[in-house]
């Protein structure tokens, strides 16, 4: 025979829909957000289909199935944290709608306590109340840890591209690669440069790297003495470095500061670097 725990169970799954339903009506007009009420049918779709898993997590922790909602609280964490990022959703947005719905989920509790009023007792009330509540702060809890390690993998992925995008090392033939460096350079984008490309070329097996920098919006003393330093790198790396595209003034200004780029190799354009050492496409 089904206790009362069973059936209230039963009663909650059985409802889904029409809680959805509900929950989905009290939905704003907000442009660009999932939980939008103008978000279009597949949208809605990915929200019913989360939403019946927040209805039988937590309607599992109340049956008493604590291990159970273990795992459904884990699979609906990451589960919803993976999709509100994907849709760039805030987490306050999220916040408000798990808000929304335990109110709702509250009253069809409420209804099924009415409906069984001569089974249930205050106690049964009682443990209801305070195990949907902390079944709610749970899933929110463990949905804000996975949100945010899933933003800082997001964060890391797109900090990695960047700097291969800002530090793009050409191999062109089997010991030689070219450094075009384009664009602005600051103190940060500086030291992206002095720690990626060693790497780089490291990975690549380059023991002669050709830096471009007629690509370079300004070249000041700042951008020289930062290019200095990582042709200083490269060496003590045993990877010899051609600098290409240092105007005249920029030289002079310089040497005038101690910076030497006697030692180093340097050419007014890559192009005439690269005949001078004979390089060739293969």
């Amino acid at each position: 025979m089904k206790t009362v725990n069973d059936r209230l169970y039963d009663y909650l799954l059985e409802n889904a829909e029409n809680m959805t339903d509900e929950w989905l009506s009290k939905r704003d007009f907000k442009i660009g957000s999932v939980y939008s009420a103008a978000a279009d049918d597949q949208e809605v779709e990915t929200l019913r289909k989360q939403n019946r898993l927040t209805i039988r997590s937590i309607a599992t922790r109340l049956s008493g199935q604590a291990g159970h909602f273990e795992v459904l609280k884990k699979k609906w964490a990451e589960l919803v944290a993976e999709s509100r990022i994907r849709s760039n959703t805030p987490i306050h947005e999220v916040f408000d709608a798990v808000m929304r719905f335990r109110t709702i989920y509250w009253t069809y509790i409420e209804r099924f306590i009415r409906g069984n009023n001569d089974e249930v007792i205050r106690a049964d009330v009682l443990r209801w109340g305070s195990g949907m509540n902390e079944a709610f702060d749970e899933l929110f809890h463990e949905f804000s840890r996975a949100y945010h390690e899933m933003t800082e993998e997001r964060l890391m992925a797109q900090q990695a591209l960047i700097k291969e995008i800002g530090t793009p090392v050409i191999k062109i033939d089997r010991e030689r690669g070219i450094l075009p460096v384009i664009g602005d350079i600051d103190t940060d984008r500086a030291m992206v440069l002095k720690t990626a490309v060693p790497e780089r070329c490291s990975e690549l097996d380059i023991i002669h790297l050709f830096i471009d920098l007629s690509g370079v919006t300004v070249i000041d003393t700042m951008v020289a003495q930062q290019m200095y330093e990582l042709t200083q790198i490269l060496s003590l790396l045993g990877i010899r470095s051609t600098v290409t595209g240092i105007r005249p003034e920029i030289a002079q200004t310089s040497v005038h500061l101690g910076i030497d780029f006697s030692r180093i190799r340097t050419y007014g354009s890559l192009r005439q670097a690269l005949l001078e050492a004979a390089v060739t496409e293969e």
